[in-house]
């Protein structure tokens, strides 16, 4: 069966056809990648729901992955104009889809910690880039930038001698990273490569950009990823 796709309309909208794999943004009027999106639909009972795996049925409005874009689509009844019909967005839909996103990222990094991808604590940190290779370098974002700066320089300077750039993560405060592996203060932490470090990253990263922080570089190769912070 033909995977279902969806064509834009002027308005921002999409519905059901064969298209390219651009989405305009109902805000900006941008045509822009659907990962730098986020897609909205609606409730049977009219109400605007995020559709973060982009795969719930009905026609959608594309939002950039902002949250001044998505509180200006709800300023400007953005979606009422892009689905020409009545629809209610809460006034909390942006905080309401920080704290989704932000639980993405939580609950990717503790499925992570499960299948034995994730190590904790400065010394376990330092010891997984002695043995190699790591996906990516996790810090509380409240954590004491010495700390922070020691693994970093270590870790930067193995990704560069292998031509890979290098994933730091900073989304996520001390006691969110703690509950997500499951143990007390958890300042830094390390992934090694696997399907499910790549899947945190990824959220993460969306986490990143919705929040507008600012990312040095968008991730190129699959396993390619540049510093990102909350």
């Amino acid at each position: 069966m033909a995977k279902r796709q969806h064509r834009l309309t002027r308005d921002g909208a999409d519905s059901t056809s064969a298209a390219g794999p651009e989405r305009l943004c109902a805000v900006t009027r941008e045509s822009r990648d659907p990962q730098e999106l986020i897609r909205f639909v609606l409730s049977p009972d009219g109400v605007v729901v995020p559709d973060l795996d982009r795969r719930l049925p009905g026609r959608g409005v594309w939002i950039g992955c902002d949250k001044r874009l998505v509180e200006k689509a709800i300023a400007t009844q953005a979606f009422s104009k892009s689905l020409k019909v009545k629809a209610e967005a809460p006034r909390d839909l942006a905080d309401r889809l920080d704290d989704l996103i932000l639980k993405r990222v939580t609950g990717a990094l503790s499925l992570a910690n499960k299948a034995g991808l994730a190590v904790a604590g400065f010394e376990k940190v330092f010891s997984a880039l002695e043995k190699g290779p790591v996906r990516a370098i996790l810090h509380g974002a409240d954590a004491a930038a010495d700390g922070r700066s020691k693994i970093d320089r270590k870790y930067k300077a193995i990704q560069a001698s292998l031509g890979r750039s290098a994933a730091i993560v900073n989304v996520l405060t001390i006691a969110q990273m703690s509950l997500a592996i499951g143990r007390g203060s958890v300042v830094h932490a390390a992934l090694t490569p696997g399907g499910l470090s790549d899947r945190f990253l990824e959220e993460a990263e969306r986490l990143a950009r919705y929040r507008h922080s600012t990312i040095e570089a968008a991730p190129g190769a699959a396993d390619e990823f540049s510093e990102f912070s909350s």
